[in-house]
């Protein structure tokens, strides 16, 4: 690959030469990964041979710290490489959605933001709010990240589907259980210059409307949020996070470009499985594939 990006013309087509170099960039980092551990594990493997040919004792320690080290690292690279589907190296776009349960349903959908918040940041993994709605009474209504970092859609897509908090209320004298729903939806990031979709602009329509919660005068009182509607086949990305109109609009084309892309992923899947006579898989939330994608002509 290093000696095809070195051919002239290979910039002709920028928009496949740069997919074709974020291509090359993660697999230089996955092989300088692999050749480190190999390094480090004859380093030890030398230092070992050395303390039994003298009996130094006291390097059993050290060997032992640095032994324990090389396996976790081994052992994170090797889950790493059972991730190998087409898209599980991209960025992951996460969606929350409250369902019933009211105040309680926006308190567990906070939760959940929450909490792949912290993950995201315990394992250093970058993290870009594209949408947000405030519960009426804390929590949220629905939020939408982009959590970058390797392999972040590989390792978040599981999380995709119906979420259920069952919670006994210390207020009830019988014991009742209140039960709240909130729905994680999980897409891989489509960069513009890696995706196949083109997205015209006649087959887009764009409302603006005024953001609520808190954000400031302009967030509130001016119509800069944006939602994008897809005609062709119906889908929507809201973006309203941004005081900016063109800000908003970015992140929300960001967000349409990635369902489309999901949705004929999945289109083609079922289409495939129908073909070869079998059912096709469920997509997470108890839905099959074939039905999850919104229909259209597009």
């Amino acid at each position: 690959m290093e000696s095809e990006a070195a051919r002239p013309g290979y910039w002709d087509d920028p928009c496949q030469a740069q997919a074709r170099t974020k291509q090359l960039e993660r697999l230089k980092e996955t092989a300088t990964i692999w050749n480190n551990l190999r390094s480090q594990s004859r380093e030890l493997l030398e230092l070992a041979r050395m303390a039994l040919e003298e009996e130094d004792a006291t390097l059993d320690s050290e060997l032992a710290a640095r032994g324990e080290s090389l396996a976790a690292d081994l052992e994170r690279e090797e889950i790493n490489l059972a991730l190998s589907g087409t898209t599980d190296d991209r960025p992951a776009i996460l969606s929350i959605q409250a369902g019933t349960g009211g105040a309680d349903a926006h308190d567990w959908a906070g939760m959940l933001l929450r909490m792949y918040l912290l993950w995201a940041e315990a394992n250093d993994r970058s993290v870009e709010t594209l949408d947000l709605a405030p519960g009426d009474r804390g929590g949220i209504r629905n939020a939408s990240l982009e959590i970058g970092g390797r392999f972040a859609h590989g390792f978040l897509r599981a999380e995709r589907g119906v979420h259920r908090l069952v919670r006994i209320s210390p207020y009830s004298p019988k014991g009742a259980r209140h039960t709240s729903f909130a729905r994680v939806e999980v897409i891989p990031a489509a960069p513009e210059e890696e995706s196949e979709i083109e997205i015209r602009s006649e087959d887009l329509k764009m409302d603006l409307f005024r953001s609520g919660g808190p954000g400031g005068q302009n967030v509130q009182k001016v119509n800069s949020a944006v939602r994008l509607t897809h005609l062709p086949t119906g889908v929507i990305a809201v973006c309203r996070t941004e005081r900016s109109q063109y800000q908003n609009r970015e992140y929300a084309l960001r967000v349409l470009r990635a369902r489309l892309e999901e949705c004929r992923r999945i289109r083609q899947a079922a289409e495939r499985a129908e073909l070869k006579g079998e059912t096709p898989p469920p997509n997470g939330d108890g839905r099959s594939a074939a039905t999850s994608c919104i229909p259209g002509k597009w």
